[in-house]
């Protein structure tokens, strides 16, 4: 057997850890938007079951808020998350919070996979194909290309307009190594750099990250028109 197709047989067959950020403080929303309405189902209630749905995710460590402990705990058990094994606290910016969810992984996990708990439209294709990178590449992120025009500013004066050809928008799940975010992550909270995204930790210390195919449809939710959005997303897939 080669040593690609060596490789793809055990991809295939590969289970992974993933870690849930649902630890920040919705600034923009004006309310808790993880536990807001969205077609019947809290949003971070329909982040956790599209993980839970997949036979490769062996585990899921939910990160979260200390006043809001309980509250994830409960949500776990109503909506049936039965992967949910370790709901912790975050820490006070986003790379504290990954690094807190990586340290409670199982051991040995091959592969780890962090996840925005803001985005309840991941699909299993964009989860697996994520991974299905990292396995092969060590470290990857699902991307979609930019479709607006982007132009970089100093202050409210445009100063150039980039190629857009060479632009992607990235996405979570970004899938690792666990040995190598862990130890982008911890470079980063030593250094006080907080990074907006995990895959930056990991291009600061040089390594390369591939993308893998995103979806339009993978959604953030940030502001309230994005629950507008999600709900008619829902309604096209029939849910």
């Amino acid at each position: 057997m080669s040593k690609l197709a060596d490789v793809i047989r055990r991809v295939k067959h590969t289970a992974c850890s993933v870690v849930v950020v649902a630890a920040g403080s919705s600034a923009r929303m004006g309310a808790d938007k993880l536990y807001m309405d969205l077609g019947g189902k809290p949003v971070l209630a329909r982040t956790l079951l599209a993980f839970e749905a997949c036979d490769f995710v062996e585990e899921i460590v939910l990160v979260t808020r200390q006043d809001a402990l309980d509250k994830a705990a409960d949500l776990c058990r109503e909506y049936g998350v039965s992967k949910v094994e370790k709901v912790i606290i975050g820490g006070k910016n986003r790379n504290e919070s990954a690094l807190a969810g990586l340290s409670a992984i199982k051991r040995g996990a091959r592969l780890v996979l962090i996840h925005d708990g803001a985005r309840p439209l991941v699909t299993e294709k964009v989860i697996y194909d994520a991974m299905h990178a990292a396995a092969l590449y060590k470290c990857a992120a699902p991307a979609v290309a930019v479709t607006d025009t982007v132009k970089e500013k100093r202050g409210d004066v445009v100063e150039r307009t980039l190629d857009r050809d060479r632009l992607m928008v990235i996405q979570t799940p970004q899938a690792f190594v666990p040995e190598i975010i862990k130890a982008a992550l911890t470079r980063a909270v030593r250094e006080g750099k907080e990074y907006t995204d995990d895959c930056a930790a990991v291009e600061a210390m040089g390594v390369r990250v591939h993308l893998s195919e995103g979806s339009y449809e993978n959604i953030k939710i940030t502001r309230p028109v994005d629950i507008q959005t999600a709900e008619a997303i829902l309604r096209d897939r029939h849910e």
